[in-house]
């Protein structure tokens, strides 16, 4: 059996490649329009209230929307959502431009079309870790309905659910 590594950046990056997530956008309304990003760090926190949480970079060009926003939205993609995935993933790409298809949702946060459940939560708290913070959310609304089966994030690429 290889040696303990010391911790590094590098470490928990290379472990969690290895560790599938879900892959989920989250959106908001900034003071100059919609800001959006790709996150696989969406968790369930909490059925009673129900509560979600997602890490965000402080570095990232959706952080001074998400630091000062009320309401939050969620989005889980489906397998036929990889080039959504990207594009919200991608640094300096007009999120919202064509071919994403959006519109405005409860308690204006934008909600994008097409994607297997999304939910608007209003943002209970943001705690500071390290270089991202952990945002707390609590769920207002939200729709299970659509179509799909999950869009995954492995090994540092988007991938589908094989039975």
């Amino acid at each position: 059996m290889p040696s303990d590594l010391l911790a590094t950046p590098d470490l928990l990056r290379s472990v969690f490649r290895r560790h599938a997530a879900g892959v989920a956008v989250i959106t908001a309304r900034g003071d100059t329009g919609p800001v959006g990003f790709t996150a696989t760090s969406l968790a369930s926190v909490s059925a009673e209230p129900p509560l979600l949480s997602f890490g965000v970079g402080t570095g990232s060009s959706s952080w001074p929307a998400i630091a000062a926003t009320e309401h939050v939205g969620v989005h889980i993609l489906g397998e036929h959502q990889q080039e959504l995935a990207a594009t919200f993933a991608r640094s300096g790409a007009d999120r919202f431009a064509e071919p994403t298809a959006w519109r405005d949702g409860p308690e204006g946060v934008p909600l994008l079309d097409g994607v297997s459940a999304w939910l608007v939560a209003r943002v209970a708290a943001r705690v500071p870790a390290g270089d991202h913070r952990l945002v707390l959310a609590e769920v207002l609304h939200g729709d299970p309905t659509g179509a799909g089966r999950p869009l995954l994030y492995h090994q540092g690429r988007f991938r589908r659910l094989a039975d």
